[in-house]
């Protein structure tokens, strides 16, 4: 894959699960495996886990109140038995093409934006040895709001130094599309688990699409925009 250039001041944000791992199949089965051994009914469950942060997950299926030592301890027990099944098989499970794609903007300001649980953001980057492109990691429990609130991705945003109007979102689900688009940012949806989404500014199979070049260099940052188009700025040029 060539090098993308990004102009000066675009940073790239990521989700993780659907976007960096195809991790969904994996989730739902260790889920399956979990609520099945609490005798909990796991109707419909890849729909209604998807783009949700464990907490909902564990509320909506288990159908009782719980505390929230309770439904921590649900979630944390389901993400033990994910990593476990998950550790030997990292490398099938990637997105396709985002080694190649993370290599090619290897100096670009990066950053994670997921509702996934801290251990599993680290569990996958690191496993995988992809770690090194992200200058920042923002988890769903460094913010008030996950998903589809804009916390995530303003966070991030924050930690680069950047616009959030300057930054790329990329993700797989609607919560996670309106997330993006809330935080100002332009989003690239990813379909890896349906085929289109609602808002953004381009839909790709997976990083090895060739529209996706051509689209990253053409953003140019608002604040460059304005200054190229200030007539003040170009006399100081001339």
């Amino acid at each position: 894959m060539s090098r993308i250039q990004l102009a000066p001041g675009v940073a790239l944000l990521f989700d993780l699960d659907g976007v960096i791992i195809d991790s969904m199949p994996m989730h739902t089965l260790a889920w399956e495996k979990y609520m099945e051994s609490h005798g909990v009914d796991v109707a419909d469950l890849a729909r209604r886990m998807h783009g949700a942060r464990n907490d909902q997950i564990v509320e909506r299926f288990f159908g009782r109140r719980m505390s929230a030592e309770e439904v921590f301890e649900h979630g944390a027990a389901k993400e033990r038995l994910f990593r476990q099944m998950m550790a030997p098989r990292i490398e099938e499970h990637l997105v396709a093409g985002i080694r190649e794609f993370l290599a090619s903007v290897e100096g670009a300001p990066m950053a994670i934006g997921s509702n996934a649980e801290p251990a599993n953001v680290v569990f996958t980057l690191e496993g995988a040895g992809i770690r090194r492109y992200f200058r920042a990691i923002v988890d769903g429990q460094q913010v008030a709001k996950g998903k589809p609130q804009p916390d995530v991705y303003l966070r991030a945003a924050e930690l680069l130094g950047v616009d959030p109007g300057a930054c790329v979102v990329f993700e797989d689900s609607a919560p996670g599309v309106e997330a993006g688009l809330r935080a100002g940012a332009k989003v690239v949806g990813l379909a890896t688990h349906v085929p289109a989404l609602t808002g953004v500014s381009l839909m790709v199979e997976d990083f090895f699409d060739p529209r996706l070049k051509p689209f990253l260099e053409s953003i140019v940052p608002a604040a460059a925009k304005n200054a190229s188009e200030d007539p003040s700025c170009q006399n100081e040029r001339t």
